[in-house]
């Protein structure tokens, strides 16, 4: 099946940093492909690229069977974005909102006041399609944005850290909601730091650090390609002084986080048993999970924005 979008070879540079290198993907119809990544990873320069929003020194963006910039008006006509700060227009309602938003694509008053309801409805915000952006919780302002995301009827949408901020309640319908589209058929690009949304959400993930692409697959596939399939975290006074002590061995990998020490091993029970001998300590048993495999591949360093 031909990609509806496709980035080959992506390259942008900010004087003598190189900010995206090398970067190529490929989205399927009705698929959502995540990227992830630390902070300054080239995540959202990789998105403003894709939108034609910022110019690659090199490298090439085909959407259905166009390319960016020749065929920019085009390509974003088809196009729905959900940007990481809130741009709705506080002086007009929710449903004025949606209007003004369908007038930039030239619809007509007449199409978009046809949509306005039904994507109110989609958002669940019909109750509040008189009120002003300033008089909506978080939660309702992201799930606007997805509404006039959705104005055009876009084939594909391009979600930049859409549940940022949300509290949980929010983040599952939001969850929701994207998960009705892409059962709709609908294509998602979505960047993200949450690895739980990332696995609940996507088809495949796209792992980048340092602009560069570390590692691409499914979810479950990177898993089982990169981490050991068991964990056991370890926490409590006496924690750390296992790193210098014989249960080391009955790990493949040890790492550590804060006062946390992480086992990564392919059979837990040698070690938990051994764990047993330990009655200060607080042990916790998991499969290995997407947040382990971004700590593997881009470290447990923080990154600061900027």
């Amino acid at each position: 099946m031909n990609p509806l979008f496709e980035c080959k070879n992506l390259v942008k540079r900010y004087g003598d940093a190189t900010v995206v290198n090398d970067v190529s993907f490929q989205i399927a119809p009705g698929e959502c492909l995540g990227v992830i990544g630390p902070n300054g990873a080239g995540k959202t320069t990789t998105l403003r690229m894709c939108l034609g929003l910022s110019s690659p020194e090199s490298g090439s963006v085909h959407a259905f069977g166009l390319q960016m910039p020749q065929d920019a008006l085009a390509i974003k006509a088809r196009l729905g974005v959900v940007s990481q700060f809130d741009t709705l227009d506080p002086d007009f309602t929710c449903a004025e909102n949606l209007m003004v938003f369908g007038r930039y694509f030239g619809m007509k008053k007449a199409e978009i006041a046809q949509r306005i309801p039904q994507l109110l409805e989609f958002a669940a915000l019909t109750h509040k399609a008189d009120a002003k952006p300033g008089q909506l919780s978080g939660g309702m302002k992201r799930r606007l944005s997805l509404a006039r995301a959705l104005i055009n009827n876009p084939d594909v949408l391009l979600l930049d850290e859409p549940t940022t901020g949300l509290d949980p309640q929010a983040r599952h319908l939001m969850w929701e909601r994207l998960q009705q589209l892409l059962q709709q058929g609908k294509s998602i690009l979505l960047t993200t730091h949450f690895m739980d949304e990332a696995e609940r959400l996507c088809d495949r993930l796209l792992v980048l650090d340092h602009g560069q692409k570390i590692a691409e697959g499914t979810p479950r596939d990177l898993i089982t390609q990169h981490l050991e399939p068991d964990v056991v975290e370890v926490f409590g006074n006496g924690a750390m002084a296992l790193l210098d002590s014989p249960l080391r061995s009955l790990a493949q990998r040890v790492e550590t986080s804060g006062e946390t020490v992480f086992f990564y091993t392919v059979d837990a029970a040698p070690l938990l048993q051994a764990l047993n001998a330990h009655a200060g300590l607080r042990t916790l048993h998991r499969p290995a999970n997407l947040e382990d495999l971004f700590l593997k591949l881009t470290g447990r360093q923080i990154r600061e924005e900027g």
